[in-house]
This record gives structure tokens, sequence and C-alpha cells, in this order.
């Protein structure tokens, strides 16, 4: 079972992401960051749409 990883561990592989962003624009910077599974499972499952911030990916990923 995947474990869901915590805002400051996605942003951590979101670093130097040029706002706004695609979800694919993220998934391809976490991946080039060297994110795991998890951080990458969870980007993977956001909506397919534009992000104008980290707050914004982390408010979506935590669900608020």
């Amino acid at each position: 079972m995947t474990e869901q990883p915590n805002p400051i561990q996605i942003q951590k592989h979101l670093g130097g992401v040029d706002y706004p962003a695609t979800k694919q624009d993220l998934l391809r910077a976490a991946r080039d960051a060297g994110a795991d599974d998890d951080v990458c499972d969870s980007l993977d499952g956001l909506p397919d749409r534009e992000y104008d911030s980290p707050t914004d990916v982390s408010g979506e990923i935590s669900g608020s």
C-alpha cells in the first residue's frame, strides 16, 4: 500500500517549477528531481489542469 506523502515532501521535488504549470509539468519536474513512487503517484492523481502556485498543488493533493 502506498503512503500519501505530505506537502513538504511533494514541494521538495517541485523546486524550480515555473507556475502556472500543468499536471504533466509537475510530474516531469518531480521525476527529474528524483521523486519516489509515492510522490509521483500523488501528482499523477491530480486533476488534469493548470496549477497557479505550490499552494494550489498542495491544496489539491490534501483535498482542501
